[in-house]
């Protein structure tokens, strides 16, 4: 279960660093939107399912 949540974790990490990755004077500069969403995206789910794993965690189902 240890490495379930530090994936997830890695996750919201790899979330926020493709936020961070600087796409300008590349030939990916078209794509800065796209990779946006995504990042948000994958930040929101993951930091969704690991509340709702710490809520069941915590109920005990």
């Amino acid at each position: 279960m240890d490495k379930f949540i530090f994936l997830l974790l890695a996750g919201i990490i790899a979330g926020f660093a493709l936020l961070r990755v600087p796409l300008a004077g590349t030939f990916l500069s078209s794509l800065i939107p796209v990779f946006n969403w995504i990042a948000i995206v994958a930040i929101i789910v993951f930091s969704l399912y690991l509340i709702f794993k710490t809520f069941m965690a915590i109920l005990g189902k």
